[in-house]
């Protein structure tokens, strides 16, 4: 994706207030062997850029002068009621240096799995995202968790998914192998299933006749 950017010769908390009065937001690029350097975005096409999720786990082409430069979002900072991007924080990357990124999971197959098709299981998703190492060519935009062959009472692990080539878990993800997602019988169901014998076994003795006086 690309990003268009200008570099940014005024700074501090004045001069940002004026900056978003005007339509923009200031943000920096930081990383690498290049000085950081401070730089201003339109804020809508900004604002619309991070409502993609490609935004956010993907290598950016970010062009400040008609020069572009590689880099990752960051860190953002939101207005804590308003639709307004208060600052922007981003990266440079090298095609040579390993980044460790956080990429979307993408969840399929859930619906033709035999736990919910044949035991009525409901699937809960443990987590949204996984953290990842590989170099800027190899970062996927998503990852795929199949879920087809999930078990009722069991969950898919980290290291059960199949990653892309060139991407693996970094390391504390790899050591904790937490739990993507999981697959649960309704509460409601289990209760009604068991309900069932016994209303069954009390029909027949509240049908029996009284005894005559």
């Amino acid at each position: 994706m690309k990003v268009v950017a200008f570099e940014r010769s005024v700074q501090g908390t004045g001069a940002s207030r004026r900056l978003r009065n005007s339509g923009k937001t200031p943000g920096i690029i930081y990383g690498g062997k290049d000085a950081a350097t401070v730089i201003e975005l339109d804020h809508n096409a900004l604002f619309h850029a991070l409502r993609k999720e490609a935004f956010h786990s993907s290598i950016l082409d970010l062009e400040i002068g008609g020069k572009a430069q590689k880099v990752l979002l960051r860190d953002y900072q939101m207005h804590p009621f308003k639709p307004l991007v208060l600052h922007i924080d981003f990266q440079r990357v090298s095609a040579t240096e390993k980044v460790h990124m956080r990429v979307p999971l993408h969840f399929i197959n859930a619906d033709t799995s035999a736990a919910v098709k044949l035991q009525g299981a409901v699937i809960s998703h443990i987590s949204t995202e996984l953290e990842v190492s590989c170099l800027p060519a190899d970062l996927p935009e998503f990852i795929e968790v199949d879920l087809n062959k999930i078990e009722v009472g069991h969950g898919i692990h980290a290291k059960d998914i199949t990653l892309p080539k060139g991407v693996t878990l970094v390391l504390h993800v790899e050591q904790e192998n937490p739990v993507l997602a999981n697959a649960r019988i309704p509460a409601v169901k289990s209760a009604d299933t068991e309900a069932a014998p016994a209303a069954a076994a009390a029909a027949p003795a509240a049908e029996a006749p009284k005894d005559k006086a």
